[in-house]
């Protein structure tokens, strides 16, 4: 009999406790906007936080409130946004997409090294063991995958030492660029066909001795641009995307290979 009332006592408060449960769940429920769950569909779901929101959920919701425009998803692109639009009643607009680029080319052997490093594969820990870097270019990419393990779009990996992104596959969450102790990793417009793959502002000849493949600012790409879009500034070429023309002549004439040029 002493089991009996026990499973009875434990059934009148488990039935107590559901209907407690019950009543506070329709005390403090609170209604979501219905334009906020048909956003949130639309939705890439990779709550990559590219959009400068908490998740999905966040820019969502704020999407719904008018405090976001609809072309913030940047894993799902211009197509989410025309849906995301369309659900708001509004123009998409005209976000441009954007693409992380390593502002590095010290690859395995051209890169001086400081040591060999032997701990935690851990661009970070790299970095407290050895100083600002395991190499002797205190700009270079130290190259252990910090930025590959938070890409959720398998957009980046170690190649030869260093990191390198596939712009076929990256969204421009930033995700990589975030997490670069070095901050090599910079986002940029996907239209953005010359990028300067250097980040060391020291002069030519130490450049020259640590790097095979660092700027050293020998300027022949600031003298024979056609259109006058490239100017150095700290020992690095910059190029004005408005001037630029897009010929590549710069990317051909480097003599380290610094300047690179993407096509479509």
């Amino acid at each position: 009999m002493l089991i009996v009332y026990a499973i009875l006592v434990l059934g009148a408060l488990g039935a107590l406790f559901g209907a407690i449960l019950a009543f506070a769940a329709k005390i403090f429920h609170v209604d979501v906007d219905p334009k906020q769950e048909a956003i949130r569909e639309c939705l890439a779901g990779a709550n990559c936080g590219g959009c400068g929101y908490p998740g999905c959920d966040g820019y969502a919701a704020a999407v719904a409130k008018g405090e976001a425009p609809p072309d913030r998803c940047v894993a799902g692109g211009s197509e989410t946004a025309e849906k995301v639009a369309k659900i708001m009643g509004v123009a998409a607009g005209g976000a441009e997409k954007k693409v992380a680029m390593v502002m590095c080319s010290g690859t395995e052997g051209h890169a001086e090294k400081r040591f060999n490093y032997s701990g935690p594969i851990d661009c970070r820990a790299a970095m407290i063991f050895g100083g600002k870097s395991n190499k002797t270019c205190t700009f270079a990419c130290i190259g252990l995958g910090n930025c590959t393990n938070v890409c959720q779009f398998d957009a980046i990996h170690i190649v030869d030492g260093i990191a390198k992104v596939d712009r076929s596959k990256c969204v421009g969450c930033g995700a990589c660029a975030e997490v670069c102790p070095k901050s090599v990793i910079k986002l940029i417009p996907a239209s953005q066909k010359v990028i300067t793959a250097c980040s060391n502002k020291d002069k030519g000849a130490k450049v020259l001795k640590i790097c095979d493949f660092g700027c050293i600012a020998c300027q022949k790409c600031v003298r024979e641009c056609p259109s006058d879009a490239i100017t150095m500034v700290d020992n690095l070429p910059v190029v004005d995307h408005e001037k630029c023309v897009k010929c590549g002549h710069c990317a051909d004439i480097c003599p380290r290979h610094v300047i690179n040029w993407f096509e479509d």
